[in-house]
Parts: C-alpha cells; sequence; structure tokens
C-alpha cells in the first residue's frame, strides 16, 4: 500500500553498498539468490522456534532484495534477473508461513495453509494483470524500474514484511496474525480482479 512511497527513501539509503558491492563484481542475480538462501535458512529458524534467528534472517532476504535492483541498475538490468527476482520472492513469501506450521502444526498449520491460498491470489493476480500489462506495453508510473508491470495494493511488500516481522516477536499470536493478513490478502486480491477487468475491457482506452 505505501511501497511506492518507500522506494526513494530505500533506493538513498542502498546507494552507496549497492554501488561497493558492483565495483567489487558482485552481480544481482548473486544476490538474489543469496537472499534466497537466507530466506530457507529463515524457514528452518522458523521451524525449530529460534524467532530471533528467524527474523535476522528474513531482514537478511530482504536487504539482498533491495540491494539485487540497486546492482542490476548501476549496471544494465536484465529480464533474466528480473525473473529470477520476482520468482524467489514469492516462493519466500510462502515458505514463511510454512516454517510456522512446521514448528506447530496443531495450532499453525491450518492458519498457515489459509495464508499460503491468500498469498497464491495476491500473487496470481499480480502476476497475470502484469503478463497482459507487458502484451499490451504498458508501464507502471509508480515504479518505473521495476522489471515488470508492478501493481499496487492493500498488501504488497512493505506489509507483508511487517507481519512478518510481528509473527516472529509473538509467534504464539501468528494464528491470529495469519487470519487477519489472510483477509487483506483476499480484499487485495479482489481489488486487483475488479482493477484487471476494468483495465482490460474492450472499451478501456
Amino acid at each position: 500500500m505505501i511501497d511506492a512511497r518507500l522506494l526513494p527513501l530505500q533506493r538513498a539509503a542502498l546507494a552507496p553498498l549497492a554501488s561497493a558491492l558492483a565495483r567489487r563484481g558482485v552481480s544481482a542475480d548473486s544476490l538474489s539468490l543469496a537472499g534466497f538462501a537466507c530466506g530457507l535458512l529463515a524457514v528452518l529458524a522458523l521451524a525449530l522456534g529460534g524467532w530471533g534467528i528467524a527474523l535476522l534472517l528474513i531482514a537478511l532476504n530482504r536487504l539482498c532484495d533491495g540491494l539485487d535492483g540497486a546492482v542490476a541498475r548501476l549496471g544494465t538490468p536484465t529480464d533474466r534477473g528480473a525473473f529470477l527476482d520476482i520468482s524467489l520472492d514469492f516462493v519466500f513469501y510462502a515458505l514463511v508461513p510454512l516454517g510456522f506450521a512446521l514448528h506447530d502444526p496443531v495450532r499453525n498449520a491450518l492458519p498457515a495453509a489459509i495464508l499460503i491460498a491468500a498469498f497464491v491470489g495476491t500473487g496470481s493476480s499480480f502476476l497475470a494483470f502484469a503478463t497482459i500489462a507487458a502484451k499490451q506495453g504498458r508501464a507502471a508510473p509508480d515504479f518505473p524500474t521495476k522489471g515488470i508491470y508492478y501493481l499496487g495494493g492493500l498488501t504488497e511488500g512493505f506489509e507483508t514484511i511487517a507481519i512478518f516481522t510481528a509473527m516472529c516477536l509473538w509467534p504464539a499470536a501468528f494464528p491470529a496474525l495469519a487470519g487477519v493478513f489472510a483477509l487483506a490478502c483476499a480484499l487485495s486480491t479482489v481489488l486487483r480482479w475488479l482493477q484487471g477487468w476494468r483495465a482490460f475491457s474492450d472499451t478501456a482506452p
């Protein structure tokens, strides 16, 4: 919901580190893969109840996610890099609830499944819109440097990481937090369906 407003601040904060990494020959793709590795380790930490370690690894995942784009823009961004970035992101988002389910299947499995299903809704509507938008040559005015059409909504990256942080800080509240965020994701999905229906109608300019 506020990703577009945070993006300039994020770029300014990451620019010095991105420049240092680029000068040392660190590629954007390697940062994407390193971030995903941190995400996988976060799932293991969640399953074992290491909430603080999991939160640190989630933060490192997000840091790498911001840096890969910043490093790519210092050179020549590629479609392969954009594909890798968004593909790994969506898997990471689904893996975090799985970590909570593995830790306590009795309490957390059903809320985690509901949240993952809600993520399927937000992810599929996001990617479906991006596919048709690319076919029509549309560009997202709020996210001009993204590798694909970036469709905003009620639940974007900032809100997702905020809820993951809350889950790590108060793991006993995972079922309630997952349920609330699943409802928010469902609403975001419906709004994106409506936006796509209107944007891609035969009468749309």
